[in-house]
């Protein structure tokens, strides 16, 4: 398990999350939808799996 790989993958995940919540809360909420989307889909695969 690559510790600097998760660390990025996390990073990139919460600047997804935390620009969603904001774009939700200014009213974009097609830009939130998608945002919210590649969220979840960081912290959902294992791009190390295919090494």
């Amino acid at each position: 398990m690559n510790k600097s790989n998760n660390l990025y993958r996390d990073i990139i995940t919460g600047i997804f999350f935390t620009t969603g919540i904001f774009g939700f809360m200014s009213g974009e909420f097609v830009l939130s939808t998608m945002l919210f989307g590649a969220a979840s889909l960081s912290s959902n695969l294992d791009l190390n799996k295919a090494q």
